[in-house]
């Protein structure tokens, strides 16, 4: 079972240039199942997201660090339901991640220790994905060249959408 204090812990190493002031301001709105949906004041307004641990992480013999996906709405910047997946050590230059939904795949750009998508519709295509989906995984390549696999329980992740977007609104 995923317990709120351990995910308030991995926020710290989040976001670099405003870590502990997002972790300090996080608030917990819900926990549905195998998600949660949170918010924070961030610098352009305030910040509403959709939070999950992998319920696997391979290879097993190595420390991956805190690792989350992301579902995000930010108002102020005309944000609304932003996969990101991130992770504690940096990826592998010019590699993408694979997010696969229940054999849907999508590609994910990657930059130092997170992951995004390209295009708004492609977005759009993942969440739908997500809301429907049973199981999601997640394939990246470390620096130092470790291919990395996570699996994702998608077990509330539509309930947790929803209270985080209905909290920014």
């Amino acid at each position: 079972m995923i317990e709120a204090k351990t995910l308030m812990a991995g926020l710290l190493g989040l976001v670099v240039s405003s870590a502990a002031a997002f972790a300090q301001d996080a608030k917990l709105l819900e926990k549905h199942s195998d998600w949660f949906a949170y918010s924070h004041a961030g610098s352009s307004g305030k910040v509403c997201y959709a939070l999950s641990v992998p319920t696997q992480m391979r290879p097993g013999d190595r420390n991956h660090g805190d690792v989350f996906f992301f579902i995000s709405t930010r108002p102020g910047e005309g944000v609304k339901d932003e996969p990101s997946f991130l992770v504690g050590y940096p990826f592998k230059d010019g590699i993408s991640v694979v997010v696969d939904v229940d054999g849907n795949k999508f590609n994910m750009f990657t930059k130092n220790d997170g992951a995004w998508v390209d295009n708004a519709a492609t977005e759009a295509q993942l969440v739908a994905a997500m809301k429907a989906g049973r199981q999601m995984s997640v394939e990246g390549e470390s620096a130092r060249g470790t291919k990395t696999s996570y699996s994702f329980s998608l077990s509330g992740v539509t309930a947790a959408i929803s209270t985080a977007s209905n909290a920014c609104k």
